[in-house]
């Protein structure tokens, strides 16, 4: 049996052993039944548990200014509208374009080893906020750079999900993804809620008060700081390298000439680039349209600390749903559906904005007649982030079913050519999941510059245009789905993919 800090070895090339220092194992065969009961399962359900812990902290880390830029006025900086917005998608670009780098680095420098790095790089962005928030003189410059290495948290999904895959074998490869990806999308949820409470800007829904010093936001640097250097340790005692994770970048990047990989990362950015990013926006569109800061502290009409999390919980909550879904119905059914779903839920949310009245910086009234108008507002926003979570689900589905199905079509079965083309699909699939996984992410930075439009001066006419804008994007992503999924002519047939359970 495998105990914490044990090697195994088998004959292995001198090159391979030689770079072997701590926690490798060498020897991982999950497809094998008796390995897998006797040694594998235990040892992946361990690597599997700190992996979601340090992906959910990347994760919190990345959306950090989600949600602190709507308390950054009330900490004396004198930023506008478009600026917080700015603030808030930055981490998204960063994180977006860091994820492909991040999915190579596990096979190159062991899923442990880039682990604690990963982590340990969370310290940057962590105490940078810290020192900040303390200063407000700071320039806005400084915040966009320091808000910009919140993006490290973003790659850490990449390289989690990638390091994970490795561990388990094919039959249970989507329930352990599927645990780890909720692990950390549930980090925004957990951000969005306890952020306020942490520096004493509110309580959960009023039940403890705000503090009455005032809000002190370098807490939230100082205890996420500390988190990073407890997931650093965790790795360090409690993961392992995998010697047989093994996979060249040449290798990886040959998916980015494949039409599929491209089709996906458009239909990716519609539903987790639409989860992130209005995770991202959903604290400063509550606060600009439902709420004004006077009588302080908690301002008249909603206050947005309290509410700003459900959506991050929500979406986070409904993707193994659409996983579970597709597994029944098949991903490009389920997908079609949820886009079907956005659009119809989208509309709502424009219908509600448009009843209530701009609301200005200072005006209690108006906070309390647009008020009423925020439960369906809620509502119907929440819908829209269970459509995106169960988009997630099902599309992450599907990745592996196109290169699979598409090896299966290639090869008779039971033969050596089925076996290789099997294992050179499973590859092309992660290296997909890195591309289109970044890709998507792209939304998270797209949703709130599109929300912030600088050249709209009203912010509510801002955010209607562009909730109208990501409708039009969501009927486009589900013409996609159907036409190259779902529809059966001869040119999808000849694909392979129509009917295959994708």
């Amino acid at each position: 049996m495998l105990t914490p800090g044990s090697n195994l070895h088998v004959a292995a090339p001198p090159s391979t052993t030689t770079r072997r220092t701590g926690r490798w194992i060498d020897d991982w065969r999950p497809e094998d039944p008796a390995f897998w009961e006797q040694t594998g399962r235990m040892v992946a359900r361990r690597n599997l548990a700190w992996s979601i812990f340090a992906e959910h902290l990347g994760f919190s880390v990345w959306l950090i200014w989600s949600v602190s830029s709507a308390f950054l006025v009330a900490a004396g900086f004198g930023y506008s509208s478009q600026q917080l917005f700015l603030l808030v998608a930055l981490p998204n670009l960063v994180g977006s374009l860091l994820r492909l780098p991040y999915t190579f680095a596990v096979p190159r420098f062991g899923g442990r080893n880039w682990t604690m790095a990963s982590a340990a790089m969370l310290l940057v962005p962590t105490l940078g906020f810290g020192y900040a928030v303390q200063r407000p003189g700071t320039p806005f410059w400084v915040f966009c750079l320091i808000a910009a290495t919140a993006g490290l948290g973003g790659g850490n999904f990449a390289s989690s999900m990638a390091n994970i895959n490795f561990f388990y074998p094919a039959a249970s490869k989507g329930t352990a993804l599927g645990l780890n990806a909720a692990g950390g999308n549930l980090g925004v949820s957990v951000i969005q809620l306890f952020l306020p409470v942490v520096i004493g800007g509110a309580g959960i829904f009023g039940i403890v008060k705000a503090s009455s010093g005032g809000i002190d936001l370098e807490r939230a640097g100082w205890v996420y700081a500390g988190l990073a250097v407890t997931a650093i340790l965790a790795a360090y005692f409690f993961m392992d390298n995998l010697g047989t994770a093994k996979s060249s970048p040449r290798e990886q990047l040959a998916v980015v000439r494949t039409l599929d990989t491209w089709v996906m990362a458009l239909l990716y950015i519609g539903t987790f680039g639409s989860f992130i990013g209005y995770s991202a926006a959903m604290p400063l569109l509550i606060k600009l349209n439902f709420w004004v800061p006077d009588p302080a502290p908690l301002g008249t009409g909603i206050y947005f600390a309290y509410f700003a999390f459900l959506g991050a919980l929500v979406g986070s909550l409904t993707r193994p749903f659409g996983g579970w879904l597709a597994d029944r119905f098949g991903g490009a059914r389920v997908t079609l559906a949820a886009f079907a779903a956005m659009v119809g839920f989208t509309l709502a949310v424009i219908w509600t904005l448009t009843q209530l009245t701009p609301n200005p910086t200072a005006d209690p009234a108006i906070a309390s007649d647009n008020q009423s108008w925020f439960p369906a507002f809620l509502v119907f926003f929440l819908c829209v982030f269970a459509a995106t979570g169960i988009g997630n689900g099902s599309t992450y589905k599907m990745i592996p079913a196109i290169w699979r199905t598409q090896a299966e079509r290639a090869t008779t079965p039971g033969t050596p050519e089925r076996h290789a083309a099997l294992l050179a699909g499973t590859k092309q699939a992660s290296a997909a999941l890195g591309v289109i996984g970044a890709v998507g992410a792209m939304g998270g930075f797209l949703i709130p510059i599109a929300f912030s439009a600088p050249w709209v001066d009203d912010p509510m006419s801002a955010a209607t245009g562009a909730f109208a804008v990501f409708t039009c994007f969501y009927v486009v992503c589900g013409v996609v789905t159907w036409i190259v999924f779902l529809r059966r002519p001869a040119g999808v047939r000849a694909r392979g993919l129509a009917g295959a359970g994708i």
